[in-house]
């Protein structure tokens, strides 16, 4: 079943009822004049279970232990944001699958001819998505990015993911001149940060709920980092972020500011449609098909990783 993905970005009274979420405005709580009806129907409830991940964005939103105990007993991910309106931190569930003990001794005992195998399969498909993106949305010509995409070595020793990411933003969005990938560049990198922010949930959620350390990643090795296997999991989900925002953009040139609008269109990366295995499902979906067959390459059943395609 496909979870809901809610953000809260004005002042909240967040609770737990009969394992339902309830949501007061406290606006409406603290005015004791207000007709008891009408506080009875600014109440909503929303399943626990229906919940994957939780967006707050405000800092007066009130939430209570007991909500927070729920959510990551149900392998939901609460993802914190700054006075910027962009996400700054992550709760995740310690315990996601039964026999987790086992699939992270596979993990943490993979070979490294194993991981350069892996990330040779995740940067050729990330390639191709991207060179897919760039033939769709902008009509560029990309034959030599879908050579890259299957030139790629194992462990991508000669770093052909870096040789295709300046290839495609130079043509990503044509209209900025010298547009370059930054998380401090110009609009519409807030789109792309707020985007990948919510795309990082999505994976490392379904990391979790695999049974494996978002910690221990394929390629990623950074020490300060806490969602490494996530960061390399993702990368081939990154071409269908783009291509949203690249259409959000067309859109809505002027989008300095992240408004509520433009956020509840981000919000949709766990419902777009993507086609994995040649059937079409729900990004969140096929996310979790893409780190279960993960943890089957680790543990010796599965020889490739199953990632989607853009079509």
């Amino acid at each position: 079943m496909i979870k809901r993905t809610l953000c809260f970005t004005n002042p909240a009274y967040l609770s737990l009822k009969n394992s339902q979420l309830v949501i007061k405005l406290p606006e409406v709580e603290t005015n004791s004049s207000l007709p008891e009806s009408f506080r009875a129907e600014t109440i909503k409830t929303i399943p626990i279970e229906d919940i994957g991940v939780v967006v707050l964005d405000n800092k007066r939103i009130t939430i209570t232990q007991g909500v927070l105990e729920a959510l990551l007993e149900n392998n939901c991910a609460v993802i914190t944001c700054n006075e910027s309106h962009l996400p700054v931190g992550m709760h995740l569930p310690l315990v996601g699958n039964t026999t987790q003990t086992e699939r992270m001794r596979f993990q943490i005992e993979a070979s490294l001819p194993l991981k350069k195998q892996l990330w040779q399969q995740t940067i050729s498909a990330k390639i191709q998505n991207q060179a897919l993106v760039l033939r769709q949305m902008r009509g560029t010509e990309v034959r030599n990015m879908l050579k890259w995409a299957s030139e790629v070595k194992s462990g991508d020793s000669e770093n052909l993911e870096a040789r295709a990411a300046v290839y495609y933003w130079q043509n990503a969005f044509p209209l900025i001149e010298n547009f370059t990938r930054s998380r401090e560049g110009v609009s519409p990198n807030n789109l792309l940060n707020y985007g990948y922010a919510i795309l990082r949930a999505i994976v490392a959620r379904a990391l979790v709920s695999s049974g494996l350390l978002t910690t221990l990643g394929i390629h990623h090795r950074n020490k300060y980092n806490a969602y490494c296997l996530a960061d390399d999991v993702m990368e081939p989900y990154r071409p269908y972020v783009d291509r949203l925002v690249m259409q959000l953009y067309d859109k809505y040139p002027d989008c300095e500011e992240l408004t509520k609008e433009l956020k509840a269109e981000v919000l949709q990366i766990p419902v777009l449609d993507v086609v994995i295995s040649g059937k079409k499902s729900p990004l969140m979906i096929a996310v979790s098909t893409t780190t279960s067959s993960l943890q089957k390459c680790y543990s010796g059943e599965l020889r490739k990783i199953v990632y989607p395609i853009i079509t």
